[in-house]
């Protein structure tokens, strides 16, 4: 009986919000597989039913053999996710997201498990060009080009889930791998500047952790074997993001990297990309967030 269920990046942001999920939505049995290098233990979810293991994806056939018969299906989300940061750690970059990604498709191959894969929204704009603006963008859209080949080849069956700088409880705040959001909130709540990569004018779509997790569910419920985007309706500049906190701003230099826009897409690799749309603005988080501030 196939009832277990695995999260790669199951201590970081994401996937320690979908273990959260799945306990609530499902009776499945999960593990959680993390190398913690930005997933921390602190997002651990205490249950009987959730097992952790500190490992690196690489390594998922010799993690996961003992459980491999038992396994339904395996949301991938545990791969090197940060735009800017993949030209400072570019080996690590393409170790996590090609060589690592690899070995999880062939696992999943093998043993005819359910894949669940995290797309990003950084690949899919300027008709699909912006992919080749970072090692990171790169290596998430060949990754879709490799699933898409094993589709044909293999008749693999998985579902992509394109994210939307996604935002929210358990967001990383300090360090490399913070989000925008994150930085902004930590920045707010010590009464320092919030920091805007030049020009500022460059947009994103926000979205709420809650509208994204809940989207990898119904991917996963669906069964369609599709191409899925969660993103809001609305987007904002950084400059307009920043404005919502009422604080003071201090401009960085232009990054390497660095979009414009967050591109709404019809068509990934000649399929349909089903748009959903989350329910929480960034705009009301904010206010609440700032106004839980002042009560402290």
């Amino acid at each position: 009986m196939k009832n277990i269920l695995v999260v790669t990046g199951g201590a970081g942001f994401v996937g320690s919000n979908l273990i959260k999920f799945l306990l609530i939505k499902t009776k499945f049995n999960i593990i959680s597989l993390d190398n913690y290098s930005s997933g921390s233990k602190l997002n651990h979810v205490k249950s009987k039913r959730v097992k952790y293991i500190k490992s690196n994806t690489k390594f998922i056939s010799t993690n996961l053999k003992k459980y491999k018969k038992k396994i339904h299906t395996l949301f991938h989300f545990g791969e090197f996710a940060r735009i800017y940061q993949s030209f400072k750690k570019f080996d690590e970059c393409f170790d996590s997201n090609s060589i690592a990604s690899k070995a999880v498709f062939n696992f999943c191959l093998k043993n005819k498990i359910k894949l669940i894969y995290s797309a990003t929204s950084a690949s899919l704009g300027n008709f699909g060009n912006d992919k080749n603006l970072s090692p990171y963008a790169f290596t998430k859209a060949k990754n879709i080009e490799l699933l898409e080949n094993l589709k044909k080849w293999f008749r693999f069956r998985f579902e992509v889930i394109y994210f939307y700088n996604v935002y929210g409880p358990g967001q990383i705040k300090k360090g490399p791998m913070a989000t925008i959001i994150g930085i902004f909130e930590e920045k707010f709540e010590n009464k320092k500047a919030l920091p805007i990569v030049k020009p500022g004018s460059q947009t994103r779509r926000f979205t709420h952790i809650f509208d994204t997790v809940n989207v990898c569910y119904e991917a996963w419920k669906k069964n369609k074997c599709a191409h899925y985007s969660i993103s809001h309706k609305k987007s904002y500049s950084i400059k307009e993001v920043a404005k919502m906190f009422n604080s003071k701003t201090v401009y960085l230099r232009k990054r390497p990297g660095e979009r414009y826009a967050s591109a709404l897409t019809k068509i990934s690799l000649n399929n349909q990309v089903f748009r959903r749309f989350g329910k929480i603005n960034l705009k009301d988080y904010i206010s609440s967030f700032i106004k839980g501030k002042k009560k402290l």
